[in-house]
C-alpha cells in the first residue's frame, strides 16, 4: 500500500482533535429528543403539536443524524426513536413507538426486513390509513453481496435478499440515503426546498467526502490488510470500499447473535496467521468474546468500533453525530489495528487510556 505523507497525517490528526470537543450536534434518544431545525430540546409530541412544526421520526441513529443536518434552519423537527445506549437493529420497542410513528408527519426507515419493529409500524400506518409519509433511506442504494463467511441461514434484506444491508458505513453509498431523506423532507416542507437541498449537498461534500478521504488515507498507509473484529458482520462495506479484509467474530447480521466456539476458533486462527496484536471490539455488543481473545491469544488489547447504530450517554453530552463517531471512535481504532500508529499515539489526547480494553 502507499505510504501516507506527513502532511496528510497532520491534517487527519488535527481534524480529529478539533472534532473531539464536539460540534453543534446532539445525539439523543426519545426521552430527550433534539429538533434539528431549531436546535431546541423537547420531550415529545405535545410541543410539536403546539407550534404546528412538521415532525419526522427516525428508526436508526445514522439516518436521524443525516436528517437533522438536512433540516437545519427549517421548522422541521427530527426525533430519534431509539433510546440512548441501544443498538438500532435488534431493539424491540413498546406500542408507544408505533403510536409516535402514526402520529408523525413522516417516518424515515432503513427499508424492509432490517428492523422488524419498523416493518410492523409501517404496516400499521398502511392499515390505519394514516397520512404519515414513509421515507426509505435505502432506496436506490447499490448493496454488496453478503460475506462468504456469513451464516448460511442468513438471507439478506427484503427485495435485496443475499445482500448486505450495512451500506451507510461506506461514506459514498451513504450519500444516496442523504438524497433520499432530503427528497422526503422537501416533499414534507416544500417551502424550505432550497435550504434542505443546500444542507444535503453541503453534508455530502463537507462531511461524507471528507470522511471518505481520511479513511482512504488510513488504509493506504497500512501494511496490514486483515482486521479482526470482536463484532457482528457489519463492517464489510469498509473492507469493500478500502480494500481490506474485515473479519467479524459473529458471522450473522444480528448484533445480538451468539458467539459459537467455532467463531472463537476461527478468530484465533486469523490472529495467529496474521500476527495480529490489536483487535476492534463493538461498542454496543458484549465484550466477553474480545476479553476471551485477549486472554487466549497474542492480542495485546482491543479498541472500539461501531457501525453508527446508536450512541452512548457520553457521546450525547459531547454532542457527537456520525461525523464525530467516525473521527473519534472508528478511525483511531483502524489506525491501531492496521499498525499505522501505536495506541498511545492514536486519537485525541488520552484516547488510548479511555478506550483500551473498555468495559
Amino acid at each position: 500500500m502507499d505510504t501516507e505523507t506527513p502532511r496528510t497525517a497532520r491534517q487527519k490528526i488535527t481534524r480529529r482533535r478539533a472534532l473531539a470537543g464536539g460540534s453543534s450536534l446532539l445525539a439523543a434518544g426519545l426521552a430527550g429528543c433534539i429538533d434539528s431545525g431549531r436546535g431546541e430540546a423537547t420531550t415529545g409530541a405535545a410541543e410539536d403539536e403546539a407550534d404546528g412544526a412538521p415532525v419526522v421520526v427516525i428508526s436508526f441513529f445514522s439516518f436521524y443524524d443525516f436528517a437533522r443536518k438536512i433540516a437545519d434552519g427549517t421548522p422541521i423537527r427530527v426525533r430519534n426513536l431509539v433510546p440512548t445506549g441501544l443498538h438500532g437493529h435488534g431493539w424491540e420497542p413498546n406500542a408507544s413507538i408505533t403510536r409516535a410513528i402514526v402520529d408523525a408527519d413522516a417516518f424515515v426507515h432503513v427499508g424492509e426486513n432490517f428492523q422488524p419493529w419498523a416493518d410492523r409500524a409501517i404496516q400499521t400506518v398502511e392499515d390505519d390509513g394514516a397520512d404519515t409519509q414513509l421515507v426509505n433511506a435505502r432506496e436506490g442504494v447499490e448493496l454488496v453481496d453478503l460475506a462468504a463467511s456469513l451464516d448460511p441461514e442468513e438471507e439478506g434484506v427484503g427485495e435485496d435478499r443475499g445482500k448486505d444491508p450495512h451500506f451507510w458505513l461506506d461514506p459514498q453509498r451513504a450519500k444516496q440515503s442523504v438524497d433520499n431523506i432530503a427528497e422526503g423532507l422537501v416533499e414534507l416542507a416544500p417551502a424550505h426546498e432550497e435550504t434542505l437541498r443546500e444542507n444535503a449537498s453541503a453534508y455530502k461534500t463537507d462531511v461524507l467526502d471528507s470522511i471518505d478521504r481520511e479513511y482512504q488515507a488510513i488504509f493506504d498507509a497500512a501494511d496490514r490488510d486483515v482486521i479482526q473484529l470482536a463484532a457482528h458482520n457489519a463492517f464489510q462495506y469498509v473492507g469493500v470500499r478500502y480494500g481490506v479484509e474485515m473479519r467479524p467474530l459473529v458471522v450473522n447480521l444480528a448484533a445480538s447473535g451468539d458467539v459459537k466456539p467455532s467463531d472463537i476458533t476461527d478468530a484465533k486462527r486469523v490472529i495467529d496467521e496474521n500476527d495480529i496484536e490489536y483487535i476492534g471490539a463493538a461498542v454496543f455488543e458484549t465484550r466477553r468474546p474480545a476479553q476471551q481473545l485477549l486472554s487466549e491469544t497474542a492480542v495485546e488489547a482491543y479498541f472500539p468500533v461501531t457501525p453508527y447504530a446508536g450512541v452512548r450517554e457520553e457521546w450525547v453530552k459531547q454532542e457527537w453525530g456520525y461525523e464525530e463517531i467516525a473521527y473519534n471512535v472508528n478511525m483511531p481504532t483502524f489506525e491501531i489495528v492496521l499498525g499505522n500508529e501505536a495506541p498511545e499515539d492514536a486519537g485525541p489526547d488520552g484516547w488510548s487510556d479511555r478506550w483500551r480494553n473498555f468495559a
